[in-house]
């Protein structure tokens, strides 16, 4: 969370750097006009900055995922990207169309400007010549951008025409690249900035391709058979077990893949939840009926039928220096538990001297299904995991200071949450409270994509 954070400023302060650096005089204007000259600029730069960067993290890159925190963190700064471009172009574009306003009200003296001098440079020249083009296609281009941006921030936006809007964004971004091309100041594309600024829209620009072209992810998808299904009604929840015969590379208990079963809806990141074994090449995804997408799988899905996984991804991977750790798996939360029990009753089962591991798992839940509770204590009972149920109609919510009354030395415990995101923000701040480092040791999945 640290990282994304100081991902998102540093982007935006050093595009500001750059940009007094190639606009030193830009707040020493002489007049309102010259001043709107360059907040326009500026306002566009940040704003084409936010939208590159959320572009080409879309297509799910391998390189920051480990610095970053993994994809779901990734994806959390992607949104936050997508909200500052929105609110950037929003300001950019009162900057551009308020001044007018305000000369039509008679609030502002239209500016007096003399000729302009011809235009030596080709380019320049070419670029003045599709200015009309560049400023007519980019407004509208904004209204489609903030609609669609809008969309994707609603949660209530059913997610079969979320997966068809947002992926317009992608079109939306390569007429305002063009539009910021055009009519970026020309003297920027020989600056610091410029270069920056370019490889950014070339950038964004690829990844805007690669996007509507559906070929997201491609290098990493292996095809897969739907090997058995089943369903846990108490929980609303879906079981589905998924051969994966060639090509998938394995998986660390904890991280998470897209699975598509439906070319109309894309792909739908799934935790896994079953430990990864050669010579048993099956990957097991527990799903939650929380929404329009995951409502109808029961209905959707088959044994037999053919489907595509992509990954895997995240670095919610249990691995830290302390002795002692304790889970706290809420609702669907607890997926990626399980696959962490199943890797370790794998490594107990192969070598039975192995000391136990230091580990409670906390499963707060208001949903019940004994059957599946039965098989989350074998798992436990399997991995020589202490596991405490709470069920909220009976035994009332999970608090820090119950776990910490569970576990004694929760000082020495690093601590891993998966459930609702506010839940865990709670528990983040109440063991901060408490004294624990949760800068260093409190590890909460981020990943909040629509059901």
């Amino acid at each position: 969370m640290r990282n994304i954070k100081y991902a998102f400023w540093c982007l935006l302060a050093l595009l500001s750097l750059l940009w007094l650096a190639a606009e030193p005089a830009a707040f020493q204007s002489a007049n309102f006009f010259a001043l709107r000259g360059a907040m326009v600029q500026y306002s566009g730069v940040l704003a084409m900055t936010a939208m590159s960067v959320a572009m080409i993290l879309a297509l799910r890159p391998r390189g920051p995922e480990r610095w970053l925190g993994g994809l779901d963190k990734m994806y959390r700064l992607h949104k936050w990207l997508g909200i500052a471009a929105l609110i950037l172009s929003v300001i950019h574009w009162l900057w551009s169309r308020g001044p007018k306003w305000a000369v039509g009200w008679g609030w502002l003296a239209r500016p007096t400007r003399g000729a302009r001098p011809p235009l030596e440079n080709p380019i320049e020249q070419a670029f003045a010549n599709l200015r009309g083009s560049a400023e007519w296609l980019g407004e509208w281009a904004f209204y489609a951008a903030v609609l669609l941006i809008a969309l994707a921030l609603i949660r209530h936006v059913p997610y079969r025409f979320f997966y068809q809007t947002h992926r317009l964004l992608a079109a939306a971004y390569l007429v305002l690249a063009f539009h910021a091309v055009v009519l970026t100041d020309f003297d920027y594309w020989a600056a610091p900035l410029g270069v920056v600024m370019a490889l950014l829209l070339a950038s964004g620009t690829y990844a805007a391709t690669i996007v509507l072209l559906r070929r997201v992810g491609a290098g990493r998808q292996v095809a897969g058979r739907i090997a058995s299904l089943r369903h846990y009604p108490g929980v609303r929840v879906v079981e589905v077990e998924i051969d994966v015969p060639e090509g998938w590379p394995g998986h660390k208990p904890g991280q998470f893949a897209f699975a598509t079963s439906d070319v109309r809806e894309g792909a739908h990141p799934y935790t896994i939840a079953s430990a990864w074994h050669d010579d048993h090449r099956r990957i097991t995804f527990i799903a939650k009926e929380l929404g329009d997408h995951t409502s109808r799988l029961r209905e959707k899905l088959s044994v037999g039928q053919n489907v595509k996984v992509e990954g895997p991804y995240g670095c919610f991977d249990f691995v830290d220096s302390q002795p002692r750790q304790i889970w706290i798996g809420a609702g669907i939360g607890i997926t990626p538990f399980i696959a962490r029990m199943k890797y370790l009753a794998q490594g107990r089962s192969a070598c039975p001297d192995q000391p136990p591991p230091e580990v409670d798992l906390f499963h707060p839940t208001t949903d019940v299904d004994e059957t599946a509770l039965s098989k989350l204590k074998a798992d436990a009972e399997a991995a020589n995991i202490r596991l405490h149920i709470f069920v909220s109609g009976r035994d009332g919510r999970l608090t820090g200071d119950r776990i910490r009354a569970a576990v004694p030395e929760w000082r020495a415990a690093s601590m891993w949450f998966c459930g609702p995101s506010d839940f865990g923000e709670a528990l983040r701040a109440d063991f901060a409270a408490a004294g624990l480092p949760v800068t260093e040791r409190f590890h909460q999945e981020l990943f909040a994509m629509r059901p």
